[in-house]
């Protein structure tokens, strides 16, 4: 009875799921600082959508970025930005309950979705697949 009880309580109409909103960051940027940015707003909308459905969202930028910027990276993908980002991403994957897929080609991205579904975890492609729950 107690196993049911929690089973029910692991559902996402019952439970907010940590959700890693997913999208190119430098892909077909060509590096260009207007184009990452432009890219990382599209992750911030997504992660509110995902925020209105009553999940946490998360991004590995938000996590990565700061640290990359303090451990001393002064352009995308020099040594201390490539110590941190990608890895800090596959970590964070192994710890979501979910992912949202956003965007266009994306070797990063796509990476967190193999991490997810190697958990048999839910892949979102879409926002409207995901389920939206009362807030508790």
């Amino acid at each position: 009875m107690l196993c049911d009880l929690e089973d029910n309580l692991m559902e996402p109409s019952h439970h907010p799921l940590m959700i890693l909103v997913a999208g190119p960051y430098r892909s077909g940027t060509n590096d260009d600082p207007a184009r990452i940015a432009a890219n990382l707003q599209a992750m911030y909308e997504a992660s509110l959508e995902v925020w209105q459905r009553g999940h946490l969202p998360v991004t590995g930028e938000a996590l990565a970025l700061p640290l990359v910027q303090l451990a001393g990276s002064t352009s995308v993908g020099d040594a201390p930005f490539n110590a941190i980002f990608h890895p800090i991403g596959r970590l964070l994957a192994q710890r979501c309950d979910a992912v949202l897929r956003i965007g266009g080609p994306s070797q990063g991205a796509d990476e967190m979705v193999t991490i997810l579904q190697s958990f048999g975890r839910p892949v979102y492609f879409h926002i409207d697949e995901i389920p939206s729950i009362q807030p508790s």
